[in-house]
This record gives structure tokens, C-alpha cells and sequence, in this order.
């Protein structure tokens, strides 16, 4: 909300609230705020952002879209891929945009490391190893863990689906993989309905190469790093130091990227929301359309399906 007023000081902005409190109190920043769907929609709103839970997302942005508003849908794009044909036509008869919220592609040490990976810094790439992880109940301080989206199988929790960021900038480097395998539930004591651990192997064909990917909800650190290993040396990139390092070869040397001073990631979503207002201004498509959400949800139902028949899953 303080993003939005930043960048739109005039605009009106209204907020509705699903559970349907008669009484809910107007965010600060709103001018308004709506219970139920046709006081949204009676608003008339040029531009909507889903950040519900997964669970809603696609009844939410298929009422949005069928009025013709824009939408930027919060990662994931949906807790299932069915039904998001259907929202997609209806974006695209209405000339509508829809954008998916992976916000690190809009961290400055993420488009660099992106840069240097495809310009060939490091050779061909062979193998990625990304790794993510946090402890759950540190993650949002002041809230009972067990009550988070996080946690719950029914509002589309778990570390599939929320630590799908991996996912997205693994495809966004790499393009899109052509089979999946993954071995994964829960390990820890978390008191969770959904996986707190995962290791998945994305496969290539062309070029071949091989990704892994782990995700947790148990680390005690928080980690966030991808190791592309290349031909002719090695980068690896720290998305919480956000720091960047290679080894070439040639060289035999390790060798730091300075990157510009950024005090904090907000800078981040600023940009990303930026991105999303000025491309339904100008008419122009966005970078991370709904496509993209949908691939990076098939490669999570993928890994689901090989968790639980112990199989590799080919993607089509």
C-alpha cells in the first residue's frame, strides 16, 4: 500500500477483504474498502493486485478479469493449474494484463547474475544448485506460525509453492526444463499439513544440463544462493548478501562482482509494481506474464506427482 501511494499519490484505491468482515477498517493508504466481489467490481478499478491466499487466487483475478481489469497475481499464480486457461482468455478478450509476482526479478544482484550467466561469463552452463531455506516461524514475527498460508494445504502452502521463486529464476536463466523428479514431506517438527523440505532435479535436454533445487522451512539461517557451474568457471550468487562470485579457468582465481549499494528491498518491489502501472499505461506486455506463473505451477504439480509415485514426471 505505501508502494502503491508512492507511485500513484492521486489514484483512488480500495481494498476488499474476502472473509467478510462487516466491519473492517479502512487500510491506511485506501480510500475505500469493499465486502464482497460486487463492491469491487461496482468501483470499477482499472488495475487489481491478488495477494490473498493461493487458495482464492484463481476465483478472485477470473471475476476481475471477466470486468477487464489488469491483474498482478501474487506468486503462485494459483495453488492448481485448472481453470487458468480460462482466466487467460479472458485476460487476453479484454485486452487485460496479468502479471505474476516473482519480485526477484527485480533484484538488482539477480539481473546481473542473469546477465553474466547469458553472455557467457562462465562457458556453457552445465549444473545449478540452488538452495533456499528459513526457519518457519521466524518468518513473519508477532504471527503463530501454524496460522500462516505457509502452513496450510488448503490456502496453498508449503515449500513448493511458496519457495517458488527458485523455480521461476532457474526458468527464467535456463528456459524450461523437460522433466522433473523430487523426493520431499515433512522432516522437522513443524506443526504443518504441507512439505517443510524438498529436493527437486529439474533435467534439460537442449542444452543438456542438470538443476537442483532445494527448498526448507527448517533452516535456522536464512539462505538463498545458486551456484551455476559453467565450462569455463563458476558463479555463485548471494541473494541475501546479494553478492556475486566467480571462477574462471583461465585465471584460476575467485573473483568478486562490486554491485551498487541498495539499503534495502524495497527498491525491489518498487520496481516491480512499477514495471506492472506503467506497462497497463503504455499498453505493453509485462515481463513475467501469466505463462510464466503457469510453467513454473507445472513444475511444482510435477514434483508433487514424483514425490508421491517415486518417478521421474516429463514435462510436456
Amino acid at each position: 500500500m505505501q508502494n502503491l501511494r508512492h507511485l500513484r499519490p492521486q489514484a483512488r484505491i480500495g481494498v476488499l477483504h474476502l472473509l467478510h468482515e462487516p466491519k473492517a477498517s479502512i487500510p491506511e493508504g485506501a480510500d475505500v474498502v469493499f465486502n464482497s466481489m460486487e463492491q469491487a467490481l461496482a468501483f470499477a478499478p482499472v488495475a487489481a493486485i491478488v495477494c490473498s491466499p493461493a487458495s482464492t487466487h484463481l476465483p478472485v483475478a477470473q471475476a476481475l478479469a471477466e470486468a477487464g481489469v489488469s491483474l498482478l497475481v501474487e506468486k503462485p499464480i494459483a495453488n492448481t493449474s485448472q481453470g487458468l486457461g480460462n482466466l487467460f482468455a479472458q485476460v487476453r478478450a479484454r485486452g487485460a494484463q496479468l502479471m505474476t509476482a516473482y519480485n526477484l526479478r527485480f533484484l538488482p544482484s539477480l539481473i546481473e547474475a542473469r546477465h553474466l550467466v547469458l553472455s557467457g561469463a562462465i562457458g556453457q552452463v552445465l549444473g545449478v544448485r540452488a538452495e533456499v531455506g528459513q526457519y518457519l516461524p521466524d518468518w513473519r514475527p508477532g504471527v503463530r506460525y501454524q496460522d500462516s498460508v505457509s502452513a496450510s494445504q488448503a490456502l496453498g502452502g508449503g515449500a513448493l509453492l511458496e519457495l517458488s521463486h527458485e523455480i521461476d529464476y532457474v526458468c527464467w536463466i535456463l528456459g524450461s526444463p523437460s522433466r522433473v523428479s523430487a523426493c520431499g514431506g515433512r522432516y522437522g517438527a513443524l506443526e504443518i499439513d504441507v512439505e517443510d523440505m524438498v529436493s527437486l532435479t529439474l533435467e534439460y535436454d537442449e542444452p543438456r544440463l542438470l538443476a537442483n533445487i532445494h527448498m526448507d522451512f527448517l533452516q535456522r539461517s536464512a539462505s538463498r544462493i545458486c551456484k551455476f557451474i559453467g565450462s569455463e568457471g563458476t558463479l555463485v550468487w548471494d541473494g541475501i548478501a546479494e553478492t556475486i562470485d566467480t571462477y574462471l579457468s583461465e585465471t584460476r582465481q575467485w573473483k568478486r562482482k562490486e554491485l551498487p549499494s541498495i539499503p534495502n528491498n524495497n527498491a525491489m518491489y518498487l520496481n516491480e509494481l512499477m514495471h506492472f502501472l506503467d506497462a497497463i499505461e503504455r499498453h505493453a506486455p509485462v515481463d513475467i506474464d501469466g505463462a510464466q506463473g503457469l510453467q513454473v505451477l507445472r513444475i511444482v504439480e510435477a514434483a508433487k506427482l514424483s514425490i508421491s509415485t517415486r518417478a521421474t514426471v516429463e514435462l510436456a
